[in-house]
């Protein structure tokens, strides 16, 4: 951790403070701190990717020094960690959402692309570090990532389960399908540079979609 000892915070543990250019001291809490160095990381990771990203680099862009930042993060990894777990807890309210939005499955299935694409379209490119991680292989970014599909899938398996003839162990592999087709195309999608709308684009997919599924008999 670039050799430095890690700072003691003998103060309130609510309060964050920084010295100005001017000598003054400006006081955050401690949760608003927090989001701020979680921005500047974001920016920098997904500007530099995670090995290319550096403490320092984050301080900068934070605009606070390197003990500030040791003072709510003890490392890079910690920081990436907690902006992962974030975005997963985002995107994993966001389908949620979307699967308890209706009793119909066939709008079930486009309210879940559309989530997927709107994640996807967000300015902050959290999609980068969920789906484009450089240490996706890493077994604290693996597990994490393989929780979401799994408890994803999942919920899909189980409305694919109760509306049709098809076992759990079907319907899982027809969710885990579901879930790579919008990501992949979502992420796809991304790179046309606006060529085609959003809800046109998500509309698409989800015709796909149903059309494969509404084949399937129907539960009796």
């Amino acid at each position: 951790m670039d050799g430095l000892p890690r700072p003691l915070n003998r103060g309130s543990p609510a309060v964050s403070v920084e010295p100005t250019a001017a000598g003054r001291a400006v006081r955050l809490p401690r949760d608003e701190r927090r989001r701020q160095l979680l921005a500047a990381a974001q920016e920098v990771f997904v500007n530099n990717g995670y090995h290319g990203a550096a403490m320092d680099d984050i301080a900068v862009a934070a605009r606070v020094s390197k003990p500030v930042l040791y003072q709510h993060f003890p490392g890079k990894r910690d920081l990436y960690l907690a902006l992962l777990d974030s975005h997963l807890a985002e995107l994993t309210q966001l389908l949620v959402d979307a699967l308890r939005s209706t009793d119909d499955n066939k709008l079930r299935v486009h309210a879940t692309m559309r989530a997927y694409f709107q994640f996807i379209a967000q300015d902050s490119k959290a999609h980068r570090l969920v789906f484009e991680s450089d240490i996706s292989n890493e077994p604290d970014v693996s597990s994490r990532l393989e929780a979401f599909n799994a408890q994803f899938a999942g919920s899909i398996a189980g409305v694919i389960a109760g509306d049709t003839q098809l076992s759990m162990v079907e319907a899982t592999l027809l969710g885990r399908g579901l879930a790579g087709m919008a990501q992949i195309s979502a992420r796809y999608w991304l790179e046309t540079d606006g060529s085609l709308d959003i809800d046109a684009a998500a509309e698409l997919i989800y015709r796909l979609a149903w059309r494969g599924i509404s084949r399937f008999p129907k539960e009796i």
